[in-house]
Parts: C-alpha cells; sequence; structure tokens
C-alpha cells in the first residue's frame, strides 16, 4: 500500500501524461486543418479525438487517468468551391478536414490549464515530503 502523499503524486502524474497525450493530438488537428486530399475527391485529414478513462491502481489505491482511446471525429467535412484545385473534384468542389479551429484552441486552453493544475499538484506534495524530511530530521 502507497501512504496518501504518493498515490496524491501518482494521480497528477496520470493526469499529466494524460494531458500530454491530449495536447498531442489537439496539436496535430491545428497542424493539419487545411491539409487536403492528395487526389481529386480523396478525403482529407480527419479531426482525431482523445477519450479518457480511470483506472483503479490497486498498489495505490487510487483511480488513475488513463487515455482509453484516441479514435476520429465522425463529424462531415467541409466542402469548398474551388475548381483550380488539385484534389478539387469533377464538380470543382473540395473537400476540407472537419477541423474547427475555435474548438481546437478552446481545447488547447483546458489542456493548458489541466496539466497545469496537476502539476501544481506534483508541487505540493513535493514541498509537503520536503517538510516531512525535515520534521524527521530534527
Amino acid at each position: 500500500m502507497v501512504d496518501s502523499l504518493q498515490a496524491s503524486m501518482m494521480v497528477a502524474s496520470s493526469g499529466l501524461e494524460a494531458q500530454s497525450t491530449r495536447m498531442r493530438i489537439v496539436s496535430e488537428n491545428l497542424a493539419n486543418a487545411n491539409a487536403t486530399g492528395r487526389a481529386a475527391g480523396a478525403d482529407p485529414y480527419q479531426r482525431k479525438t482523445v477519450t479518457f478513462d480511470a483506472a483503479m491502481d490497486r498498489a495505490a489505491g487510487a483511480q488513475l487517468v488513463k487515455v482509453k482511446d484516441v479514435g476520429v471525429d465522425s463529424s462531415p467535412f467541409r466542402v469548398e468551391y474551388d475548381p483550380g484545385h488539385p484534389a478539387a473534384d469533377k464538380s470543382g468542389y473540395v473537400k476540407l478536414p472537419n477541423v474547427n479551429m475555435m474548438i481546437e484552441m478552446a481545447d488547447m486552453r483546458e489542456v493548458n490549464r489541466s496539466y497545469e493544475a496537476n502539476l501544481q499538484v506534483v508541487k505540493q506534495v513535493r514541498s509537503m515530503l520536503g517538510m516531512t524530511i525535515d520534521l524527521l530530521r530534527n
């Protein structure tokens, strides 16, 4: 059995890891927001999503967050009329990724705040462990 401070550190660490994965996915979505298909009528980049799950860690006696799945968003692609584009179909329409920049930026802010909150927990636990060691020395 792990003590409560170490369990807190493990929970926060799992949150850091999960939010790091989520930030990578959001960054990938933003980087490919204008990536069209390579051939005429081909599908463009499809937005990715992250699903989290709680996993019980019996050794720590705590629920840890894990990335359950990295999936794809099934919302329809945007379509734009651009007959000169290499990826345009016979009618002159180009399929654009289903990435909404506003949603991705909001997700990025949420990821950033969640990451910072977990980082603060780690800092607090380290500080408390340090104070405990100091008390035991004296």
